[in-house]
């Protein structure tokens, strides 16, 4: 099959879930309960995904001065802390990530 037909068909799939669900929120009322729960969601689905890449080197927590991941997270945190700037954490700490790599060697 044509990768480029496989890639569309995919492509109408995920717009048909997405669009069938923001349409169907549309229409229904959505108990307070469930938005303020919805309201979690971004938070936990970050840290799921950012928690574990700053961490966990080669199958083991690393809390050690050599987690150079762990380190450029930080600076990006304290960066976000500060700036309230989305963009300018993500610069800061892969920038970070690129100097203490580097001074590593």
């Amino acid at each position: 099959m044509n990768i480029w037909l496989v890639m569309l068909i995919g492509g109408l799939i995920t717009f048909g879930l997405r669009f069938s669900l923001i349409y169907l929120f549309g229409r229904f009322e959505v108990p307070q309960t469930m938005r303020r729960a919805l309201h979690y969601v971004p938070p936990a689905v970050l840290s799921a995904i950012i928690v574990p890449e700053l961490l966990i080197r080669e199958g083991s927590l690393n809390f050690s001065l050599e987690n150079i991941r762990l380190f450029a997270g930080i600076i990006a945190i304290m960066t976000a802390w500060v700036s309230r700037n989305t963009l300018l954490t993500i610069l800061v700490g892969m920038a970070a990530l690129l100097i203490l790599g580097w001074m590593q060697g």
